[in-house]
């Protein structure tokens, strides 16, 4: 299955100038019940120093995006069990920041009230996020509802 964005496919080619995104999953066998989540489109691998060296040495690689569902154990169970077939995954914001992907996730969850709402799967809102990490964020961009 594939992660659209505005009703078009999102592919890696179109990662460029992003640090993640914010998405829905949404069940269509269980009367569309969603979850919102964050993910980064690159992670980073950190390597033992070179032999007479004392820094590690880090390098990016492409994170596993494509293939995620998210972290919710039970939108993994249901995927074990009826398969990726019944999710859609749509992402809903483009993140330049790891603090503005924080923000924007937390945002989202709190307008739609997902943890007291039915219509959600989401169990916990964390998040811990500076003012400077937002700096990039247009409030314009976020939508009032989903």
């Amino acid at each position: 299955m594939t992660w659209f964005y505005k009703d078009e496919p999102f592919t890696s080619d179109m990662i460029e100038g992003y640090q993640g995104f914010v998405y829905v999953i949404t069940n269509t066998a269980d009367n569309n019940k969603k979850y919102i989540g964050k993910k980064n489109f690159i992670r980073k691998i950190t390597k033992q120093p070179l032999k007479g060296f004392k820094r590690k040495r880090k390098f990016f690689k492409e994170s596993d995006w494509q293939e995620y569902y998210g972290s919710s154990d039970k939108v993994n169970q249901l995927l074990l069990e009826h398969g990726p077939e019944v999710f859609h995954r749509e992402i809903i914001h483009l993140c330049k920041t790891k603090g503005e992907m924080s923000y924007v996730e937390a945002y989202y969850q709190m307008i739609t009230h997902a943890l007291i709402s039915d219509e959600y799967y989401n169990g916990i809102i964390g998040c811990r996020i500076n003012h400077r990490s937002v700096t990039t964020l247009d409030p314009k961009t976020l939508k009032t509802e989903l």
